[in-house]
């Protein structure tokens, strides 16, 4: 692809099975498709920006629906690549017949393990405007921890923008090696999101919001967007300044990718011009606007409907 993209996503692709049903007794279970990068990617793509995405996903049943499926959405797709393995998969429910919300994934072994530096092309993150990726990512095998820091050193030797979030889950990995991980990179991040809760505890062990700003600048990363849901809203840290922007909607009927969907639109108001205040309010659209249906990429909403509020937001 000869276009230049505004958005290169690197991670793994899971397929989605959701029911409003308990997982114990739903007779029939919904496909799709989800991964966090990969939500991410899509929100921005569906705001109208270029993105592509770097992976590779299994030959297995599951394949040419994920591939077709992804060319229908417009997403560049020209370094994913298809390898032995099966593809990763999760099941989610929740709803009114299942209030309590159940979720559990298989994504051990997968063909999305197999990702290494092999698939990081030079000149395909030289022809783009920001390169993102997260700690989910880089905890799928020590290859594609490598692969992660190897783009991120390209994309600051050539200066293109870099972005990334911790997106620390316990079941995944320990503490001590998203830290770990996280310090690979530090060096080379220009925008970082962060959940308060996690992942703030984790790289500097505070859950203050001006000492993780002021530790983070002092390091190097420019713009620092912070993840609060007990004060329903985002800090965003830019230039040695701070602004609040609050959820839209604080009722989720499911909240799975809602961060995912929140980087989006954030990574996409950036590439397209915005200061990092303004696309957290877009971003704050798309997120609150994703979790008032089910699934994670399956209920990101249009441009259209994210561009009617973001600019009554803004008359």
């Amino acid at each position: 692809m000869n276009e230049k993209l505004d958005i290169i996503a690197i991670g793994e692709s899971l397929i989605e099975l959701s029911t409003s049903e308990n997982l114990t007794s739903a007779k029939y279970l919904n496909k799709y498709y989800g991964g966090d990068c990969l939500t991410t990617a899509i929100a921005a793509l569906k705001l109208g920006s270029k993105v592509g995405y770097i992976s590779r996903i299994g030959m297995d049943c599951f394949k040419n629906y994920l591939l077709e499926s992804w060319q229908e959405e417009g997403l560049d797709i020209s370094h994913v690549k298809p390898t032995q393995g099966t593809n990763g998969l999760y099941l989610i429910s929740g709803g009114e017949n299942c209030p309590n919300k159940e979720f559990s994934f298989y994504r051990k072994k997968t063909a999305a393990t197999n990702l290494s530096i092999d698939d990081i092309s030079v000149d395909y993150i030289q022809n783009s405007s920001l390169v993102y990726a997260t700690g989910v990512t880089q905890s799928l095998s020590i290859s594609a921890r490598e692969a992660v820091k190897y783009a991120f050193k390209i994309a600051k030797e050539n200066n293109v923008l870099t972005a990334y979030d911790p997106n620390f889950n316990p079941l995944i990995w320990s503490e001590d090696e998203a830290k770990e991980a996280y310090r690979e990179l530090e060096e080379y991040i220009d925008i970082l999101f962060l959940n308060v809760r996690l992942d703030s505890k984790i790289i500097i062990d505070s859950s203050s919001v001006n000492n993780t700003m002021k530790y983070l600048w002092d390091k190097g990363i420019s713009t620092v967007i912070i993840k609060s849901a007990l004060e329903k809203g985002y800090y965003v840290g830019y230039q040695g300044k701070i602004e609040f922007v609050k959820f839209i909607n604080e009722n989720p009927v499911d909240d799975t990718g809602a961060g995912d969907a929140f980087n989006g639109g954030v990574l996409h108001g950036i590439t397209s011009g915005m200061t990092p205040f303004k696309a957290a309010n877009i971003g704050s659209v798309v997120g609150g606007l994703q979790i008032k249906n089910f699934g994670a990429i399956k209920s990101l909403p249009s441009k259209e409907e994210v561009y009617k509020i973001f600019k009554g937001q803004n008359d």
